[in-house]
């Protein structure tokens, strides 16, 4: 199950099945030349090259390099329109009309019992009465046992959303030997599933705390809140890793790197929360295979994308667990080698490429939207 994290001249090997050099796209621009044999190499020199020669040689021309387009690497675009999607689309949502009622209605019947289990499990529990607080001890074994019925909860609501069955790959490592898990961000489904399967702490926004049912519930996660644009909480926040991590009474610290929701097709830079406290790493990947509906979370408000899976047949997800990453052995490599390392693995298992967008990109955006700068990037969003 596990294994040594890689070393330097495994970083340089193939991610996209041997066909694409896994050089990080700086700002989106991947390096998309492929080599497969000599006429392969040759069509990749002439993509570069305007009109034979020289690919570098603009650099010498006083004219400015020839516009080459937007670039394909948009880790933040949801595939999916809000409402439309052609006669399929339409035909498909008046079909499952009434299947969709009935899913609501176990959604809501979901919600309201783990709601319920919940508050009785946290009821007379002073560290978490209002928000958990640091220093914390781990939640009792009678009140863990009492959030087991949460956690079923929790994949009733995944079976509402049309994930009747969910393919898994491998299997979680013990917590002695990977006491941290980090798992890309697509949706908002993970975070549910994660729940269910490992019932583990999580790092989270301290805005999550007011969110109606979500709050209660993540403080029965002994939740670690983090403001990120505070240096002394995000620094409080990875003494509260470290602190967990360090002992075998608390659950697994589960956290999203990426910060935010891409759309599964790239993975953006990690932030090295999970990697400072230099504990191994046990890297999980999630897809989300699709034809017509595009399940990630990127430019689309939640009730379209929940609507849209209420009114889908089925939903695809695969959840594969990959070998356990390890600290870099030699002192002088820091968090940012080990942040990179489980980014490369996780990349290479998702057949992806990594980019140097970060979730400052996708803020950026979002306030280019709201100031109309930019045209929204999901149609009827």
């Amino acid at each position: 199950m596990a294994s040594t994290s890689p070393s330097p001249a495994s970083l340089f090997t193939p991610l996209l099945s041997g066909s694409v050099a896994p050089a990080r796209a700086a700002n989106g621009h991947a390096n998309n030349h492929r080599h497969h044999g000599d006429s392969d190499g040759a069509a990749a020199v002439s993509v570069c090259d305007d009109g034979g020669g020289d690919p570098f040689a603009f650099l010498s021309e006083d004219r400015p390099p020839q516009d080459r387009g937007p670039s394909p690497a948009d880790p933040f675009r949801n595939g999916t329109p809000a409402w439309g999607g052609g006669v399929y689309a339409w035909a498909r949502t008046l079909l499952l009309a009434p299947v969709a009622a009935v899913r609501l209605v176990l959604f809501g019947l979901a919600i309201a019992i783990g709601y319920a289990a919940t508050w009785v499990a946290l009821r007379g529990w002073a560290d978490v009465q209002d928000r958990p607080r640091e220093g914390a001890g781990p939640m009792p074994a009678w009140r863990r046992r009492l959030m087991w019925i949460t956690r079923i909860s929790a994949r009733c609501i995944l079976f509402s959303f049309g994930y009747h069955w969910i393919r898994k790959k491998g299997r979680p490592a013990p917590r002695e030997l990977a006491p941290i898990v980090v798992s890309n961000h697509v949706s908002y489904i993970e975070p549910i599933f994660f729940f269910y399967e490992l019932f583990p702490t999580i790092v989270a926004s301290e805005s999550h705390d007011a969110l109606p049912f979500v709050g209660t519930i993540i403080r029965a996660m002994q939740v670690i809140y983090v403001d990120r644009f505070s240096p002394a909480s995000r620094k409080a926040a990875v003494n509260e890793i470290k602190r967990k991590a360090a002992c075998n009474s608390f659950p697994r610290v589960l956290l999203f790197p990426e910060g935010t929701t891409t759309n599964g097709r790239f993975l953006i830079s990690f932030q090295h929360g999970a990697f400072i406290p230099g504990y191994p790493v046990q890297p999980v990947v999630v897809r989300y295979p699709h034809v017509h509906f595009d399940q990630s979370w990127g430019n689309i408000s939640l009730l379209k994308l929940m609507f849209k899976m209420f009114t889908q047949f089925h939903n695809f997800m695969e959840v594969e667990y990959l070998p356990v990453v390890y600290p870099p052995e030699i002192k002088q490599e820091n968090a940012l080698h080990f942040a990179e390392n489980t980014n490369y693995a996780m990349a290479r298992a998702l057949n992806v490429l990594p980019t140097s967008y970060s979730y400052g990109d996708s803020m950026i955006m979002a306030r280019a939207v709201e100031a109309g700068k930019v045209k929204r990037l999901c149609v009827g969003v």
